[in-house]
């Protein structure tokens, strides 16, 4: 019996709440647990407070991020704002706190120099906090530092070192809700990353589907850091963006088994969302001379490995390169130049084109 899995709370929405109930308590002593704030799609979730202090001016609260059943990193972390009154007319300045990165590269949605608090979060504490002010009969007037405590290593687990976000984690959600599985976080670096690497200048983009493969990438192609797309199995977020986004040289490098997908026109190359077509690569075997019973062993097989050592000295992999190319160009629509090169997985090049 399948259960619904459990949705969850963006650091956005979780630096909100925190937010909010600091305000109210520097105004009014008092800090509101639960405290409920509003999200963009009106939904009005209540945040309980894991911690709650006054020091001198300054009030901190905390709430403890939950991302539902999604495998987020940082699930479980503390989001801590610290709120102090701003100068008469300033609206509400925002700083990163220890944990919190500060951005240092061009082509992300904030300027070097600022904290990796993105727009979307900083829309939804300032909407929150403006209410409250109204509420209390106050001004908007604030400075709220965001910090996560722990945060410089759990970047260490994401893609923000490589966008230049150094010392920490980025605030993100558009939403306020995390949708498990989704994969939005991941989405959201493949998009910063191209935006990064187009603001660099960077010409010829790599877009890898594991360490693997962007060790192959990495020495074989002679790409600086901010030409490794780390794009998993989401390879539809690669090329759709591309689209609109375009760079004049893409290469796809990747697993046979996951480029084999993408012959077949998968965007999603992840397990649960789609399989190898053993039919359609023992299909490719018939057109490149395989024999009748190849192509029947081929129709019987488990996996896309299993297929690729049938095909012995024909050239499979260079087949399924060849189809791979064409169902990114397909969605690319023209305007990059596409290359693709598949390995097994010992990493050994089984195909390329």
């Amino acid at each position: 019996m399948k259960t619904e899995l459990r949705k969850g709370w963006t650091t956005g929405a979780c630096a909100t709440a925190a937010a909010k109930a600091a305000f109210v308590a520097l105004h009014n002593g008092a800090f509101p647990d639960p405290v409920t704030i509003r999200l963009p799609q009106g939904l009005t979730p209540a945040f309980p407070l894991a911690r709650a202090e006054m020091v001198g001016g300054a009030a901190t609260a905390g709430v403890l991020k939950d991302a539902g059943d999604d495998p987020d990193v940082t699930h479980g972390a503390m989001v801590l704002a610290t709120v102090e009154a701003g100068a008469a007319g300033t609206g509400i300045i925002f700083r990163a706190g220890p944990g919190i990165g500060t951005v240092t590269l061009p082509g992300l949605p904030l300027p070097p120099g600022e904290p990796a608090i993105n727009p979307g979060p900083r829309a939804q504490i300032i909407a929150n906090l403006t209410g409250a002010a109204a509420e209390l009969g106050v001004a908007a007037d604030a400075v709220v530092t965001i910090s996560i405590p722990g945060g410089e290593a759990l970047a260490e687990k994401t893609l923000n070192g490589r966008l230049g976000i150094k010392g920490g984690l980025s605030i993100l959600g558009t939403t306020g809700v995390v949708l498990p599985y989704s994969c939005a976080a991941w989405v959201h670096s493949i998009h910063r990353g191209i935006d990064v690497a187009r603001a660099l200048g960077l010409g010829h983009l790599a877009a890898t589907t594991g360490k693997t493969s962007e060790a192959l990438a990495r020495r074989d192609l002679h790409l600086p850091d901010q030409a490794l797309i780390d794009m998993g199995d989401m390879a539809g977020a690669v090329l759709k963006y591309l689209r609109s986004h375009p760079v004049p040289r893409l290469t796809l490098v990747g697993g046979f088994a996951k480029l084999a997908k993408l012959a077949a026109g998968e965007m999603d190359l992840h397990s649960r969302a789609s399989q190898v077509d053993v039919a359609f690569l023992a299909g490719l075997l018939a057109d490149i001379g395989a024999g009748v019973e190849t192509t029947a062993a081929a129709r019987e097989c488990t996996s896309a490995g299993q297929v690729l050592a049938l095909a012995g000295d024909l050239p499979l992999g260079d087949m399924v390169v060849r189809r791979a190319r064409e169902a990114a160009l397909a969605v690319l629509a023209g305007g990059t130049e596409v290359h693709v090169i598949a390995i097994d997985r010992a990493g050994h090049v089984v195909g390329r084109g």
